[in-house]
């Protein structure tokens, strides 16, 4: 569907939009290019980051502000409390160990929920600094779209490798 919707566009800028999607990321849009639009694999991995890394800035600027908007709602309350609470049981240890670098291996693994996203969310529950958070996001979605770049051409499923 994603790719019906983006067929009348440039095949860099569709890259650029997959990579920026909260689903895909690069950990779609780098298959993709390589695979659907036959991009060559450095131009593929610069368009998938370039777009994985466009909501970063407006992620980690902005969730603050909007969370604390919306938890004046008892909905978006209870969700905003479930949410860092279980983020802080399931990952607080690591991250008050390793800072920063916890952030960049995080983004850095090419699984689901793993991405800039979801790091973005890590960022701003641990309190980490917008400088610290970005440099950190921009290493592991570096590191990522190398992982990715390296299975999709091997053709070795992400599976195998578990």
């Amino acid at each position: 569907m994603v790719l019906g919707i983006l067929s009348s566009v440039p095949h860099w800028l569709a890259t650029m939009i997959i990579g920026a999607m909260p689903i895909f990321e690069l950990r779609g849009a780098i298959p993709i290019a390589l695979w659907t639009y036959g991009m060559h694999p450095a131009t593929a991995y610069l368009f998938a980051v370039t777009g994985n890394m466009l909501p970063v800035v407006p992620l980690l600027l902005y969730l603050e502000p909007v969370s604390k908007y919306l938890r004046r709602y008892a909905l978006f309350d209870k969700f905003f409390s479930w949410l860092f609470g279980r983020t802080h049981r399931n990952h607080s240890q690591r991250f008050e160990k390793y800072g920063t670098l916890a952030l960049t291996l995080f983004v850095a693994v090419p699984l689901p929920v793993t991405g800039a996203w979801t790091g973005c969310a890590a960022a701003f529950v641990f309190g980490i600094q917008f400088r610290h958070a970005l440099l950190a996001i921009l290493a592991g979605v570096l590191i990522a779209g190398f992982i990715v770049s390296a299975v999709t051409l091997t053709g070795i499923s992400i599976l195998d490798l578990l």
